[in-house]
């Protein structure tokens, strides 16, 4: 079964906010990520809890709408087939590529597939952006190790989730 892109993205970007439910908990990774930011569970409940799921959910949505071409390669050959201003595709180019996403559409596209080039995602987005901002901002190894985890975590299952489901036969149109 495939899904639209859209749906799928907006299933995939409930993944954060369901592995961060238990990534975070206190009896997981939550005591050492509040020792890490020097929070406590008093500190946690000041805030407006609405507003940090609603931005999660949406800044997740962008996030798995990217994954979409790191998972499926497929996309990679839609890109090539798309018109610049000015500039109209060679016909018998077009015609071969489209030849060609109709042969392998359905190549590499597992969840195996799609964990992998997720976890990928994780080591090497996921690391260098949380590694150089916890460097500044002087967080110390334990920081680093819970919220990379969580995002390769996170990355793995959506783009396991993204590989599998999301529908390319529209590129053949």
């Amino acid at each position: 079964m495939h899904l639209n892109i859209l749906l799928s993205v907006a299933i995939a970007a409930l993944v954060p906010l369901l592995i961060g439910f238990v990534w975070y908990n206190p009896m997981v990774f939550g005591k050492a990520w509040m020792n890490s930011v020097g929070m406590t569970q008093d500190s946690m409940k000041g805030g407006n809890m609405v507003l940090v799921f609603i931005l999660t959910y949406i800044f997740s949505f962008f996030l798995a709408f990217a994954l979409n071409s790191i998972v499926i390669h497929q996309f990679g050959l839609l890109s090539l087939l798309q018109a610049q201003a000015g500039h109209t595709p060679d016909p018998a180019m077009h015609n071969d590529l489209l030849a060609m996403l109709s042969k392998y559409q359905g190549n590499f596209r597992s969840y195996k597939h799609g964990a992998l080039h997720g976890t990928i995602a994780g080591i090497t987005i996921a690391l260098p952006i949380i590694g150089v901002n916890a460097l500044f901002e002087r967080r110390g190894f334990k920081y680093i190790a819970i919220n990379v985890g969580f995002w390769t975590v996170c990355l793995a299952i959506m783009g396991a989730f993204l590989c599998h489901f999301v529908d390319t036969s529209f590129m053949l149109k």
